[in-house]
């Protein structure tokens, strides 16, 4: 059974299951989407037939399915909430405006901190008008325990959070706050220098990511990253990307109505942006980790 085959047969299983909310494109939940044709063909009698056959959507030029439709979310759907980031490492020009334009697609505006850490009082203050937190690890550790009880607190009650991690010696807070919260961490002595393109798994633990989850919604391929280290999650979290090499790169905790990502690869987020599938991939985890599952219409704008 080839790859695509394979992710359609799981599409069919799923189709009855996949959530069904105003704020997600019909195609949530699918990596790769098809679309109703009408084919006329004429039977062995001479008889004209019409049969109705699902057929891939047109793909972009790496592959996954073009256009915004494709994506998790409805473009604007998430109109007025925003998303807090602490961006601790802004090298390489990385200065997260390829980001922020993707996800103002979707309707999110950032409210963003770099270079620094805001005292816990700003963040506590900051998180109160916020849908979700996004931390991006500088050379050091920059948060401390006042920071990690108002994170807490914020993840606790629902709200999203993206833990973002790269090579030595990118990933002190993240591997703070992933510790904390969920006992898992980022090894720094084991890392590769990736910009590898990942496909849809065949089988977990295979290279690649996860097949028909709302994250990877349109997806087919996806740049894993430019410098990757491994992600030791010991069954802790739900394995999302697993590299070109085997190593872990990206896992998510969905539990109790609380969602996160621990990701090892923020190079993703300004390196390569246009290889394949970056800027969907961005999108759809903001949806995701927005949880309209548990918000409604608190979160998303009413459809």
């Amino acid at each position: 059974m080839n790859r695509t085959l394979a992710a359609l047969t799981v599409l069919a299983a799923l189709v009855v299951t996949a959530p069904a909310f105003a704020q997600y494109n019909q195609a949530a939940g699918t990596s790769v989407p098809t679309a109703a044709q009408e084919v006329v063909t004429t039977d062995q009698e001479g008889r004209t037939v019409t049969k109705t056959v699902h057929r891939k959507v047109e793909s972009d030029s790496f592959g996954n399915a073009q256009g915004n439709k494709y994506d998790l979310a409805v473009d604007g759907a998430f109109e007025g909430q925003t998303i807090t980031v602490i961006q601790l490492y802004t090298g390489g020009g990385f200065d997260f405006e390829l980001p922020r334009k993707a996800l103002k697609e979707k309707g999110f505006s950032v409210y963003r901190w770099h270079n620094g850490a805001p005292p816990a009082k700003a963040l506590a203050a900051a998180l109160k008008k916020s849908n979700q937190l996004w931390i991006i690890s500088g050379d050091r550790q920059h948060l401390g325990p006042d920071h990690l009880a108002v994170i807490k607190e914020f993840f606790d009650a629902g709200h999203g959070l993206y833990l973002w991690g790269d090579n030595a010696p990118y990933t002190g807070d993240a591997n703070y706050i992933a510790r904390a919260l969920f006992d898992v961490h980022m090894d720094e002595a084991v890392y590769k220098t990736a910009t590898n393109v990942v496909t849809l798994q065949k089988e977990t633990g295979q290279p690649g990511f996860v097949p028909n989850h709302l994250i990877t919604t349109g997806l087919e391929f996806l740049y894993e990253g430019h410098t990757i280290p491994a992600l030791y999650a010991d069954g802790k979290l739900e394995p999302l990307i697993q590299g070109s090499d085997g190593i872990l790169v990206a896992a998510l905790y969905d539990k109790n109505g609380r969602r996160a990502i621990v990701d090892t690869g923020f190079t993703r987020l300004y390196i390569n942006w246009d290889t394949a599938g970056t800027g969907r991939y961005v999108k759809n985890a903001a949806a995701w980790l927005a949880n309209v599952e548990r918000f409604g219409d608190k979160v998303a704008a009413t459809r």
